[in-house]
């Protein structure tokens, strides 16, 4: 992930958490803050120690990032996110990560598009 779609600084987020909105499940809690000064989204994750060791907590961090990476097209711009991962989170794997935090961005109505309605017929 580029260094532009990240965030690193505590201030930002402190923003994040003190101005955006949150969404979570069992295994996410998501916060959100719009941003209409940037052209694209920007990440921030934190994984508490509580969750498991170095190798634990990185592993959890990759998988975070490879989803949003993939699910990029989806995503409504500009926003910044912070992902908070949940000790559950660590008994995922890659497609579950995605289709979890795939449902906190649907809470959170910041996925693109594709509408889900009642099927006819």
């Amino acid at each position: 992930m580029n260094k532009q779609y990240r965030i690193k600084k505590n201030s930002e987020f402190q923003a994040v958490f003190q101005k955006g909105r949150s969404a979570a499940n069992r295994q996410f809690v998501l916060y959100v803050l719009e941003r209409s000064d940037q052209e694209h989204f920007r990440l921030g994750l934190s994984v508490s120690k509580k969750v498991g060791n170095a190798v634990t907590r990185n592993r959890v961090k990759r998988l975070v990032k490879e989803a949003f990476h993939q699910m990029e097209e989806d995503i409504k711009v500009p926003f910044d996110f912070v992902v908070i991962a949940r000790k559950p989170a660590v008994d995922l794997d890659f497609e579950m990560v995605k289709s979890s935090l795939k449902h906190v961005l649907k809470r959170a109505k910041i996925v693109k598009g594709k509408r889900s309605g009642p099927k006819k017929g």
